[in-house]
């Protein structure tokens, strides 16, 4: 077992204990930096923890976990779930990626197609975006709220009553969620626009990355300080012990994906889980069995 650096979680963690302030937040952990060889046996050794947590949870089966990552593109998501949970078993891991609404999920209310991806019972659900899009890039751009998103005229006339009613909404869920057995965790990747910008000429200069660039990305650059205050009022209106942010340094890749790994390793030791036990007629019946095939 690789012996993990210490992280002060609570550093990262909001759960409406306190404010958030996007501005003075660091973008960098440099006390958690790893070299490659140690970093590659440390996100190694954390998956082997989760998947056995994992494990246990499937037989529980009385808890999900939902994980949330929100961030600005290029901000690391892809890589922090695929470090992170590459040592997990895919059967008891469903991941997904919610992108622009599609025209059927339009028909129906801001919640409803992440709805249909919520984890089961023993499983990790992970959201690449979610829900908080319509907090976010809706708020960042309301023309959306006004011309695509088939909601009543009388609440596009009002769109700070909108933002404050989905806060609520998503309050509620997540409130429901967790007293149904749910755990949520949700993450933000806070990076630099500087470090934006150099992942994104990384992007430019490397042949097997022109395929992740994209020029509308660029384009949201001009909107940085707009997007950076729809989060911190997005994580400030949503945050709560039962469903806490950490907000994320995210300016060093590997810094930012053992932060996420010993928050979820952290909480997943902390749930009250145990594998099932056997009544005495059960116990008897397997004995029965291993009789039978010892004298086979």
């Amino acid at each position: 077992m690789a012996m993990h650096p210490k992280i002060d979680l609570a550093s990262w963690r909001f759960d409406g204990s306190r404010p958030l302030d996007l501005s003075t937040f660091p973008t960098e952990a440099p006390d958690i930096t790893a070299d490659k060889k140690e970093y590659k046996a440390l996100i190694a050794d954390y998956g082997a923890q989760i998947d056995e947590l994992q494990n246990l949870m499937y037989a529980h089966d009385r808890y999900a976990l939902l994980l949330v990552f929100q961030a600005m593109d290029a901000a690391g998501k892809d890589g922090v779930i695929r470090d992170v949970m590459t040592g997990v078993n895919p059967h008891g891991v469903e991941v997904t990626s919610f992108k622009r609404p599609s025209e059927t999920e339009l028909q129906h209310d801001f919640l409803w197609r992440t709805q249909l991806a919520l984890p089961q019972r023993g499983n990790i659900g992970i959201f690449n975006r979610s829900y908080y899009e319509e907090v976010l890039v809706v708020r960042v751009h309301p023309e959306i709220l006004q011309q695509v998103q088939r909601i009543p005229a009388e609440m596009v006339s009002q769109p700070e009553k909108v933002w404050e009613q989905r806060f609520e909404d998503i309050r509620n869920l997540e409130s429901y969620l967790h007293r149904n057995g749910t755990h949520i965790l949700k993450f933000y990747l806070h990076i630099s626009k500087d470090e934006q910008k150099k992942r994104f000429l990384d992007r430019i200069e490397t042949p097997s990355k022109n395929w992740k660039f994209a020029a509308g990305d660029v384009k949201e650059r001009k909107h940085w300080d707009a997007y950076m205050a729809a989060y911190e009022a997005c994580i400030n209106a949503t945050a709560a012990p039962h469903a806490p942010w950490y907000v994320v340094p995210g300016d060093n890749k590997h810094e930012a994906r053992l932060i996420v790994a010993e928050t979820i390793l952290t909480h997943m030791r902390s749930m009250r889980m145990e594998y099932p036990k056997l009544d005495e007629a059960r116990t008897a019946e397997l004995a029965t069995y291993r009789k039978m095939l010892e004298e086979e």
